[in-house]
């Protein structure tokens, strides 16, 4: 378990800041021939992050010529809802930015659960080839974390069983509405090659310094200890 904390006095230049390091490292990592796989979160900080990032992008939009953009969760909604993140994100990033259809690979939602993650596993599978064993490796996971610590639609209290299954994406009940969703799974999220959480958001101190417990129990703390080093971008008070 390792991790590095970014503060910050608020949520923009929280979100400014992260925009500002992905482009710098697409310019470093930037390739002609192979994909480079991102998946995106929700939320409102998801919401400033795509804004930022396509007001920085300006004349280096060729960066993201090679990025292909999946999504680390979804609701069981039509891509028109306004819950959905997929709407949120071309709103803000994939439209402004005039991203080829080719390279959005979002969850369908729409559809039936089980279909939704047979075609979302398909995709990632089909675009990110395995660079570890049979595991697809994404590049790097956006990640936002809620009030009780959850990260994507992974939720607190769910069954070990559950937790630690290798599925790639997995249908889940979560608490809050709109309750139906579909979430990569901690061994995709545990596997990218770089995870940024962007924590942000009145309320959410004591989840966060939950999770940076060395024994934490949140699903961010889960991914903390799964994975040797994590990007926290923070503008909350951890005392």
């Amino acid at each position: 378990m390792g991790f590095e904390i970014k503060d910050f006095k608020d949520p923009e230049s929280l979100a400014r800041q992260a925009a500002r390091d992905w482009l710098e490292n697409l310019a470093v990592e930037n390739s002609a021939t192979a994909p480079y796989g991102v998946a995106l979160s929700g939320g409102r900080i998801a919401g400033r992050l795509f804004s930022a990032v396509t007001e920085l992008a300006g004349e280096r939009r060729a960066l993201l010529g090679a990025v292909h953009f999946f999504w680390g969760d979804e609701r069981c909604v039509p891509p028109t809802d306004p819950e959905s993140n997929f709407a949120l994100a071309r709103q803000r990033l994939l439209d402004p930015l005039a991203i080829p259809p080719s390279q959005i690979h979002r969850i369908h939602g729409e559809e039936p659960p089980a279909a939704a993650v047979a075609e979302a596993e398909s995709e990632l599978s089909r675009v990110m080839v395995s660079r570890q064993g049979s595991l697809p490796i994404l590049d790097l996971v956006f990640l936002g974390m809620g009030e009780d610590g959850h990260v994507a639609s992974l939720f607190p209290g769910e069954p070990e069983a559950a937790a630690s299954a290798p599925a790639l994406f997995r249908p889940v009940i979560g608490p809050k509405p709109p309750p139906r969703r579909i979430t990569l799974g901690y061994s995709v999220i545990a596997a990218a090659r770089e995870v940024w959480v962007l924590a942000s958001g009145s309320g959410k101190e004591e989840a966060l310094q939950k999770s940076l417990a060395p024994n934490g129990a949140t699903p961010l703390a889960r991914v903390l200890q799964m994975r040797p080093h994590t990007v926290i971008f923070s503008d909350l008070a951890r005392g």
